[in-house]
């Protein structure tokens, strides 16, 4: 096989099959994929959660993670925060003519073993290619499917007032690898990304049938205070406690030093919880128990209100937080 990619393999053609022999199938391969059927039929029954998203991060390796372990994981927390169980993932490519061959294939090597790790299967998928100079060397598209286990409960993802707020690990990780990676920051050692997938995190507390979750939701775009900025209702106001917040003394540092606040960085390995009081220590308990929870917090609360998100600062002040205006930090995503 050829050490680039050409027009030639977004044509349909030999060079296209060849690709997808050579690269794709002996990473992904599996009954469902191998067909290469149009369409892949799958096992299930009952309601089923699907969701998509497309990935153009620039640049396409950071310390901790890249665009091929992001966009598995990114999926399967978008599914595992319905309250699904991730099964099934589409991966479509759009890739740059001129990108050499041993770069798709870390990439491909890592969307294979993101999607192992976190017990999804890549069902089928669809490549094509670009003019060079026309797509930061590949694009990636991906959507998946989850089930819902029988008994399991669907969250309202609707907070109500006497709620805390958990948040699985430390924040701001992600947005910050992504910065100091694309423009050469500096920072020492290299800020790493806490891209992951945590499907298992979640299963872990529908173990338990007592255990209720009111709202869930993985904060990329926007950060922390997107969420919560969403989250609140007319009714209520969410406080969260700066001291109690989980980051990295690195993250923090970057952050203080580019002006920068760690609400609003995106996060692809960190999951905010909205559960009652009497159950938010037992969630907090099996949250720590788990790879990607040993950080977990909780960091704040829900009570009657207006419609206020807002701090509890280190000093005893209380600051609002607003939702993000613009984009903090183009492309982590």
């Amino acid at each position: 096989m050829e050490h680039k990619i050409t027009m030639s393999h977004g044509s349909g053609g030999e060079k296209y099959r060849e690709l997808v022999q050579e690269i794709f199938l002996p990473a992904y391969c599996n009954e469902y994929l191998s067909p290469l059927t149009d369409s892949a039929i799958l096992a299930g029954e009952g309601k089923i959660a699907m969701t998509t998203d497309s990935y153009v991060v620039k640049p396409l390796f950071f310390p901790g993670g890249n665009i091929g372990n992001m966009s598995v994981s990114g999926t399967v927390n978008d599914l595992a925060v319905s309250g699904a169980l991730p099964k099934y993932i589409s991966v479509g490519m759009i890739i740059e003519a001129g990108l050499e061959i041993k770069v798709l294939k870390r990439i491909v090597d890592s969307i294979a073993d993101t999607a192992k790790k976190a017990g999804v299967k890549i069902v089928t998928g669809d490549t094509k290619v670009v003019e060079s100079k026309s797509a930061d060397g590949i694009f990636i598209n991906t959507a998946g499917v989850g089930v819902f286990p029988s008994g399991r409960k669907i969250p309202s993802q609707k907070i109500k007032a006497g709620d805390k707020i958990i948040v699985s690990g430390c924040i701001a990780s992600h947005g910050m690898a992504v910065m100091n990676a694309r423009n050469n920051l500096g920072f020492l050692p290299p800020i790493e990304s806490d891209a992951a997938p945590l499907g298992n995190l979640v299963s872990a507390i529908f173990k338990h049938d007592d255990y209720i979750v009111h709202a869930m939701r993985d904060p990329t775009r926007g950060g922390v205070a997107a969420t919560l900025c969403e989250w609140v209702t007319s009714g209520t106001d969410i406080v969260i406690y700066q001291k109690s917040i989980p980051i990295r003394s690195d993250v923090s540092a970057a952050c203080r030093l580019l002006g920068l606040d760690p609400l609003h960085i995106a996060n692809e390995g960190v999951i905010l919880f909205s559960v009652p009081e009497n159950c938010a220590n037992d969630v907090l308990s099996v949250l720590r128990k788990e790879e990607y929870g040993k950080y977990s917090a909780i960091i704040g609360e829900v009570r009657e209100g207006s419609g206020t998100v807002s701090a509890i600062t280190d000093f005893g002040s209380k600051t609002r937080i607003m939702m993000p205006k613009g984009e903090i930090l183009p492309r982590i995503c």
